[in-house]
């Protein structure tokens, strides 16, 4: 039986990332056979991923829609995503007001309107990985209103 290669690497997360796609194979019916350095044909440093050939078409598929990359892929946590929409002639004083409670509160934070036009509405955005503590920062803000920012301001002085 002729087997073909469907997955190699030598990166550095070589090996974890061959056995899990070797796993996933063979979990979904696809005889995979894992290899490395030490078998005859894979270059040094190489993990592989092997099928029979009729097999092959059906690894690819799958291997394509359950990438190693995916598991290790963090960025949609960083995804910048509206916490706070301003209206009103005051757009561009509460979205400021609003970023720096929430830069102070070490959650980054960015401004998306045209501050050309201070009046138009105006997003203050977080990445999304922070967005539930950065509501939650908003919602208490709400709840102190001025006599807990004064209050805040006032523990600032005296540190």
């Amino acid at each position: 039986m002729a087997l073909i290669t469907v997955f190699r690497s030598a990166d550095a997360r070589a090996e974890e990332d061959a056995r899990a796609i070797a796993l996933l194979l063979n979990n979904s019916g696809i005889p995979a056979t894992l290899l490395d350095d030490s078998e005859r044909g894979v270059p040094e440093g190489a993990w592989e991923v092997c099928v029979p050939q009729a097999d092959g078409p059906r690894a690819d598929a799958l291997i394509a829609t359950h990438s190693p990359d995916a598991a290790h892929d963090d960025s949609h946590g960083l995804d910048m995503i509206a916490v706070f929409r301003s209206a009103g002639t005051d757009t561009e004083s509460e979205a400021l007001t609003v970023k720096g409670l929430l830069r102070a509160s070490g959650v980054p934070a960015e401004i998306v309107g045209d501050t050309r036009y201070p009046n138009l509405p105006q997003q203050v955005q977080v990445p999304r990985a922070q967005f539930t503590e950065a509501r939650r920062l908003i919602a208490d803000a709400l709840a102190a209103g001025p006599a807990g920012a004064e209050e805040a301001e006032a523990q600032g002085e005296i540190s």
